[in-house]
Formats: structure tokens, C-alpha cells, sequence
């Protein structure tokens, strides 16, 4: 039995979804199964792997978006009675690129590892986080970028919201449409449910910006630069109606807090602490 379901988000571009889901079942087809979540695509643009199409107005109108799009795929396999068959969930959208090695079995073997690690993400060769790394393989943070995502099964039956098994709210908070800050609230829970979130640069996934930069209008969204603008602006007014938060900077000391408690009640993970 394959220890780990891979959710892979796409919204009509099915060749991208394809390489992708190609590259996993070449290097990591022994230990993951990898489902598909049209987030509202076109009928003709589905993947080829394709397993679930969301076709309500909403999501044909403005697609699914990272936090629904796995909400709905989670709650999909809940659903199914397929969710307790897995230990863990890899969590991709579509333009993340890995490298040409297994990754899932690696990152599954980190997080046997790690046993108190609920959130393990791979680095990318572009990103800060990777000097803080410095010589560690993995280090626990309490910030992380959302494209690439491993959380272990029982981190997820920690936090998930039964009542509202759908693309809403089962996990993540789909009222953030856009998803700024969904990755801080994210790990906010973690800690505070004595779980930690870490990064590690044993495996190198990177986020292809090029599509929505060239491709906008097929995945039928805002233009780049619009987007990023909305995104901004749609997560504060959240964070703040939510959280009472005025910036980013004050949702980070709030999960900061709850990680500084979590290496007081497990000084063994010290190591580990940037």
C-alpha cells in the first residue's frame, strides 16, 4: 500500500499538470498515489489524470485557488473513505517543479524522521530560508511558502473541521480565497496542537511563475501584477477581520509565539530550532 496521496491542483493547463504528474509516477510511483483537482477547468482542458472536476458556477467562474483546491481534494478522499489509508498528504500546485529524484519517498523518510514534524516543505534554490539552513539537512520555521506541502495524516485529524467537510473549510480557510497568510494560519495550528512545521534542503522544489505570468488569460485569471495587488489586499482584510491583525508582521509574531512554547515543552527538538 502507497504511503502518501499527492493532490496536484490544475486550471486548464493540463500539459503542465501532465509533466508533473508524469515526473511523480516516474521517480515516486511506488509510494504515492496522485490525484488530480480540476479547480474549475474547462471542459476541454482536463488532465489526463484527472480525478475530481469541480463544476459549481463558483469554481467555474474563479477557479479553486490553493486553499479550496486542497480542501477539495482532502475532503474528496475523507469522503471516499480513502483518507485514513494514507499517512500523509503531498499537497502540489501545478507549476512546482522537483527534481529529477525520488522526492515524495525522501520527504516521507524525513518525516519518519521527525516525528513531531506535522509540516515538512521542500527548499527552493531561490529562496532565503535556505541560509538559515546553513549546514542542517532540515531545521524547524515557523514561515513557510505554500506551493509544496507534506503533512502527516495525524497533524490534519488534529485540526480538521468535520462539520464542514468540503472545499470551505476542512483544513485550510477557503473565506482567504487568495490564500496570503493561509500558510502562517497553517502553521499557527501546528504549534499550538504541538506539531511542528520544518523545511528541508534534502529536496529542492521550486514554483514556475511563467505560467501566470504567459498564461493568465487560459487559467482565467488576473493578470500577474493585478493578482498580486488582490492578494495582498484580499489577505489583510481577512487577516485583519479574523485575527485583528494590521500586517503580516503581527500574524508571524502570533505563530512565532506558539513555536517558542513548542521548544519549551520539547527541548530534544532544539537542535532544530533557527
Amino acid at each position: 500500500m502507497k504511503r502518501v496521496a499527492t493532490i496536484v491542483l490544475n486550471r486548464n493547463l493540463p500539459e503542465v499538470t501532465d509533466r508533473l504528474c508524469e515526473h511523480l509516477e516516474r521517480n515516486d510511483g511506488d509510494c504515492t498515489d496522485v490525484y488530480v483537482v480540476e479547480a474549475g477547468s474547462d471542459d476541454n482542458r482536463l488532465s489526463k489524470f484527472a480525478t475530481w472536476h469541480a463544476t459549481s458556477p463558483e469554481a467555474r467562474s474563479l477557479g479553486l485557488r490553493y486553499s479550496r483546491g486542497m480542501n477539495y481534494g482532502l475532503s474528496q478522499l475523507w469522503k471516499e473513505g480513502r483518507f485514513e489509508q494514507y499517512d500523509a498528504f503531498f499537497l502540489l500546485t501545478n507549476d512546482t517543479e522537483l527534481q529529477e529524484r525520488p522526492s515524495v519517498a525522501h520527504l516521507t523518510s524525513i518525516l519518519d524522521a521527525h516525528p513531531k514534524v506535522g509540516i515538512l516543505s521542500p527548499c527552493a534554490p531561490r529562496w532565503g530560508e535556505r541560509l538559515l539552513l546553513q549546514e542542517h539537512s532540515i531545521r524547524y520555521f515557523w514561515f513557510i511558502h505554500n506551493n509544496a506541502l507534506l503533512l502527516r495524516r495525524s497533524f490534519i485529524e488534529s485540526i480538521f473541521n468535520l462539520e464542514t467537510p468540503d472545499a470551505m473549510g476542512f483544513v485550510f480557510d477557503g473565506t482567504n480565497f487568495r490564500g496570503y497568510g493561509s500558510e502562517s494560519e497553517l502553521i499557527a495550528k501546528a504549534y499550538a496542537n504541538d506539531w511542528a512545521a520544518a523545511i528541508t534542503r534534502d529536496v529542492w522544489a521550486s514554483e514556475n511563475e511563467s505560467h501566470l505570468l504567459d498564461r493568465a488569460d487560459v487559467i482565467k485569471t488576473e493578470e500577474y501584477e493585478l493578482n498580486l495587488k488582490l492578494y495582498v489586499e484580499e489577505g489583510r482584510r481577512w487577516m485583519r477581520n479574523k485575527y485583528g491583525f494590521n500586517s503580516r508582521w503581527s500574524m508571524q509574531q502570533y505563530v512565532k509565539s506558539f513555536y517558542d512554547s513548542f521548544f519549551a515543552f520539547h527541548p530534544e527538538c532544539e537542535p532544530f530550532r533557527i
